[in-house]
């Protein structure tokens, strides 16, 4: 079983909340969403694993179990093509639930129309993997969000 944390303090709002029908709609996968706090941060690893994908605004860990978690910050986020994203980690690395990823400023994307909620996706996970999943409520990064098994 797998334990995902939230790599960011905010407001738990589930997929739905998320302004983008691909994740709104789980067509990435199951899982639930942050609306993180407006204020500079960084973003952990959500699960103790290697970074088999590193972009400034999202990055995917996959644990000892094979399971990947994606953490996707902001909606549209790409198209800053890494502006106002600071990496802290690098592909390859392995790193402990927990660890910075990426440092960034909720606010900065806000003030440049985009959302910043962040997305965090359970890939590949079958129907009902997926326990305890939170939709509502405050959480700290590192608090758990679901547990996949």
């Amino acid at each position: 079983m797998t334990r995902v944390l939230s790599p960011v303090a905010g407001r738990v709002v589930g997929l739905a909340g998320v302004p983008d029908p691909v994740f709104a709609q789980a067509m990435v996968g199951p899982g639930t969403a942050v609306d993180p706090r407006r204020a500079p941060g960084r973003a952990i690893a959500p699960v103790s694993g290697r970074i088999v994908k590193l972009h400034p605004h999202a990055y995917v860990v996959v644990d000892a179990e094979g399971h990947g978690v994606l953490v996707h910050l902001g909606i549209d986020t790409v198209k800053l093509k890494g502006a106002g994203f600071e990496l802290l980690a690098a592909e390859g690395d392995e790193v402990a639930a927990g660890d910075p990823v990426v440092g960034w400023n909720p606010a900065e994307i806000e003030s440049g129309g985009r959302s910043p909620i962040c997305a965090v996706v359970a890939l590949d996970a079958g129907d009902g993997a997926l326990t305890d999943v939170l939709e509502s409520g405050e959480v700290g990064a590192g608090d758990e969000l679901f547990t996949w098994d």
